[in-house]
């Protein structure tokens, strides 16, 4: 009996699991409102140039505008996070969501 017990547990932990990386625990309304405010944010225009980009799964601020030049950050990491809240107010660097499309700071010149 304890054997059926443990196998149908596991079952269990495996189907949620599953069902938390494809579909996700969060409401679809607070995915919906969250998209909703990042197309009004990025309206709004700043002297500072910038880019396009969607996020893509591992990658970071500093991650997408390096790859973006090419080359190592020319700026502090703090210059950096301060131009990316002037082009998103409202949004913090350390939570942008996967494919959800963001202005970055473009330090080409």
């Amino acid at each position: 009996m304890r054997k059926l017990f443990g196998v149908l547990f596991a079952v269990l932990v495996l189907y949620v699991i599953y069902f938390d990386l494809t579909v996700g625990t969060l409401p679809s309304s607070a995915i919906n409102r969250e998209e909703v405010i990042n197309e009004t944010t990025q309206k709004s225009k700043t002297a500072l140039p910038s880019f396009e980009a969607k996020v893509k799964p591992g990658e970071t601020v500093i991650s997408i505008v390096e790859h973006q030049l090419g080359k190592p950050l020319p700026v502090s990491i703090t210059d950096l996070i301060n131009d990316f809240k002037k082009l998103n107010p409202g949004q913090h660097p350390e939570k942008i969501r996967i494919g959800s499309t963001y202005h970055f700071p473009d330090y080409s010149d």
